[in-house]
């Protein structure tokens, strides 16, 4: 059987994120649950610059002074998760190639290939 090809390569940020982690010794800290608590922290704190913006405010938002802010949390939130796939032993490709085969059959195309869409 073939093997899939990778959807998303995180072999770098891991070793990367494994020795920020263990230059500052903080693997004794990074439990799943303290994992999870830190990223739905961040999480709240992306969420937080959105809050109360108009739909229109919002999909604006990476033009205006708060870009910087809205890039920054989200790169929280990616290493956060990236760690807890990490310390679980979660594939993340693997894992994504999963699930978006999942979505394509719960979910299938409007338009498939080959066909007039939009």
């Amino acid at each position: 059987m073939a093997t899939a090809s990778r959807l998303i390569d995180t072999s770098a940020l891991e070793a990367a994120l494994a020795e920020f982690s263990r230059e500052r010794d903080w693997d004794v800290h990074h439990s799943p649950r303290n994992l999870l608590l830190a990223l739905t922290g961040e999480l709240g704190e992306l969420a937080e610059i959105f809050q109360w913006k108009t739909e229109a405010e919002s999909a604006a938002i990476m033009r205006g002074s708060e870009a910087e802010h809205v890039r920054q949390e989200i790169a929280d939130v990616l290493l956060y998760l990236m760690r807890l796939a990490m310390v679980l032993g979660v594939d993340v490709d693997a894992a994504v190639r999963d699930k978006m085969a999942l979505n394509a059959l719960k979910y299938p195309p409007k338009y498939p290939r080959g066909t007039a869409g939009p």
